[in-house]
């Protein structure tokens, strides 16, 4: 995969790389579209990472279907797949890992501590292998590209980190390889999750400055849609991710719950504009 690149660069190609865990969607192909939209090459990226899921979280549960996902790939443009073993990118005796930045302390971080360290890892390993001049990630894991902006910052990587909108079905709920874990009856209590953000952005819209009030506000309607549980809600700095209390434009509205053992995650960016 290195040696395809570096013949692609010295060539003056623009290689772009679109990191993935598989069980591709409509959001994913977005990624690789925008890649082969702005990009001459685009390299996709399957791996299921295990350092990023904690002691029991759904590692083993988690969907796989390579074949399905090469082609849908390959449907959108995708020139490389570079897709490895977990021993080639974990060889064994290997110790190194990434300390995440400050941000991932928070919001996640809170619920999942050794979450980031996993995602930054793999994700400097990546772009290590593949070399790309620019790499594409999802607006829905919002928190995610903020802490993989300030490792490449922080460790001098260059590549450009582009993060594309968040991709909804017909009913608002946020795409997510996740989603095929739901009942019928779970999926109409996970529409809550935008149907709560969508409201809390028309009230900001609206004038309403309360950062605290409007975290209750939502925390109760996502409580009486009949969510499991929830982990955060937040109103943030779209930066830094500090409580916005008293809220000034721009802020990003946070969520994650469980609908049934499924977690869940979404948010949405409030500006002036």
């Amino acid at each position: 995969m290195t040696r395809v690149v570096e013949g692609l660069r010295i060539r003056g190609k623009k290689v772009g790389c679109v990191p993935t865990m598989g069980a591709l969607h409509a959001g994913h192909l977005s990624l690789a579209r925008a890649s082969v939209e702005q990009t001459d090459v685009t390299v996709a990226t399957i791996f299921v990472n295990p350092t990023q899921f904690a002691p029991g979280e759904d590692l083993d549960k988690y969907p796989r279907q390579l074949a399905e996902d090469a082609d849908l790939l390959a449907g959108v443009g995708v020139n490389y797949l570079f897709c490895p073993q977990t021993d080639v990118m974990y060889p064994p005796g290997s110790s190194t890992s990434v300390l995440a930045p400050k941000i991932s302390k928070r919001l996640e971080g809170e619920f999942r501590p050794t979450h980031f360290g996993g995602v930054a890892t793999i994700v400097l390993k990546l772009l290590n292998i593949v070399g790309p001049h620019v790499a594409y990630f999802g607006q829905k894991d919002y928190q995610q590209v903020a802490v993989i902006r300030k490792m490449v910052t922080d460790l001098n990587v260059p590549v450009e980190i582009v993060a594309c909108p968040i991709i909804r079905d017909p009913d608002g709920l946020a795409m997510s390889s996740r989603n095929v874990y739901l009942s019928a009856e779970q999926r109409q209590i996970a529409l809550s999750i935008s149907g709560t953000l969508r409201e809390a952005k028309e009230r900001i819209e609206s004038g309403n400055r309360d950062g605290y009030e409007m975290v209750t506000e939502m925390r109760q309607r996502l409580i009486d849609s009949g969510v499991t549980s929830i982990d955060y809600v937040a109103v943030a700095n779209p930066d830094t991710l500090e409580t916005a209390d008293p809220i000034e434009l721009p802020v990003v509205l946070l969520i994650a719950v469980y609908v049934g053992k499924t977690r869940l995650i979404d948010n949405c960016i409030v500006d002036p504009s």
